[in-house]
């Protein structure tokens, strides 16, 4: 077995005076480096204070005016649009116009075989030309007549009769002028030409197919683009806002945008109302024009139309993204002098573009948080993150 390990009173004393070194030197760290690190310097706490802050985006509320908009869906409806149909019978001789060409009222579009009619018309001729000559033959005899009846020397009732001859030819002639006037209004009805200035469709009939008079389809269908209208269904409540408007004769502009109301397509007018209301949907239809130059507008298209009703002067606006909403009421967060924030509700009176404009519960001049809000509630200290968002 081993021997146990001795230690001389010199290296007790040693050990004995480092331990205790040790301790005292952990009683003065406790004592004085502790108890500064527990209560950090004033400097130090406004760093942990802002920390705690929540960073926002925030606009101020400004006084302006408002444009007050009626947005409605409607379909691009053609002013005119004709369906150009043979008023004669005959074999389609040839077509002069392209699919989709733009023709101008009066432009030649396809013709007709005129031989039959020409043909109507020579027999209309002569048959004329022998009346004639029918005529001035009984003219003749009456004259006759009328020196005999003088001189005693035929009764009265042969010259009645021949001026009856007379009278009678000369219906025959007006007859004989209508069969010529119908041959040649059937020959220029051969020549089908444009009703309207507008775009062609779809060529219906192809060339030497047999076409007739009573034919539904037609040869093809010319719509007018440019003006083109724009019929759209606004609510009833709002009807007599836009009678008062019109009452006066002003002319309300209008807007037409694409379905998702951010492409303008076209700017025009209001050209009248419906005169009845929609029992079923509540609503009255409106017809708007617009110029269509460019296209931009397409037969039976939807689009959304925007109808400038009035414009609303010296009211509070704000940034469309500062407006939250409850189920109760539409509210925004108002930044106060100590940097922290109240929910206000708000009564909205209307909006365009991005900004809204606030009929009651704000006042011109206070600061509204735009960005941020997700982390807020009323009494939250803010900070402000980047630029403020001026409302303009």
């Amino acid at each position: 077995m081993p021997e146990p390990t001795h230690f001389s009173p010199w290296k007790k004393r040693y050990w004995i005076g480092l331990l205790g070194l040790a301790l005292l030197g952990v009683g003065i760290y406790i004592f004085f480096v502790k108890p500064g690190e527990a209560d950090p310097p004033p400097a130090r706490q406004r760093q942990d204070s802002a920390a705690r802050a929540v960073p926002v985006v925030t606009a101020k509320a400004k006084t302006g005016e408002m444009n007050v908009y009626l947005t409605g869906l409607g379909t691009v409806t053609p002013l005119n649009m004709v369906t150009v149909k043979s008023r004669v019978d005959g074999q389609l001789m040839s077509v002069m116009f392209r699919e989709g060409q733009m023709v101008h009222a009066g432009e030649l579009l396809a013709e007709i075989d005129p031989r039959p009619f020409q043909v109507q018309l020579t027999q209309a001729e002569g048959q004329m030309a022998k009346d004639q000559a029918q005529l001035k033959n009984a003219q003749i005899d009456l004259e006759r007549y009328n020196v005999l009846y003088q001189q005693d020397s035929i009764a009265k009732q042969q010259l009645d009769t021949q001026e009856a001859l007379v009278r009678q030819d000369e219906g025959a002639i007006k007859v004989d002028q209508g069969q010529i006037d119908n041959a040649r209004l059937q020959l220029v009805y051969c020549r089908i030409t444009a009703p309207l200035s507008g775009r062609v469709g779809l060529r219906l009939v192809d060339p030497g197919n047999i076409v007739h008079a009573a034919d539904t389809n037609g040869l093809i269908v010319i719509t007018q683009i440019d003006p083109i209208a724009v019929i759209f269904a606004i609510p009833e409540d709002s009807l007599p806002q836009v009678q008062k408007q019109m009452q006066g004769g002003r002319q309300l502009p209008a807007e037409a945008y694409d379905r998702d109301l951010k492409n303008k397509l076209a700017t025009g007018s209001l050209m009248t109302i419906d005169n009845q209301i929609d029992p079923t949907t509540g609503t009255v239809k409106f017809k708007a024009v617009f110029p269509n130059k460019e296209g931009m507008l397409f037969p039976n298209q939807f689009v959304n139309v925007r109808l400038l009703v009035d414009t609303v002067r010296n009211v509070v606006l704000v940034p469309n993204a500062a407006i939250q909403h409850s189920p109760q009421s539409a509210f925004v967060y108002v930044v106060k002098q100590d940097s922290s924030v109240e929910g206000r509700n708000v009564q909205i009176q209307g909006n365009e573009g991005d900004q809204t404009s606030i009929a009651h519960g704000l006042s011109a001049g206070e600061i509204v948080v735009t960005d941020g809000v997700d982390k807020l509630q009323p009494g939250t200290k803010v900070t402000l993150r980047g630029p403020s968002i001026a409302g303009s």
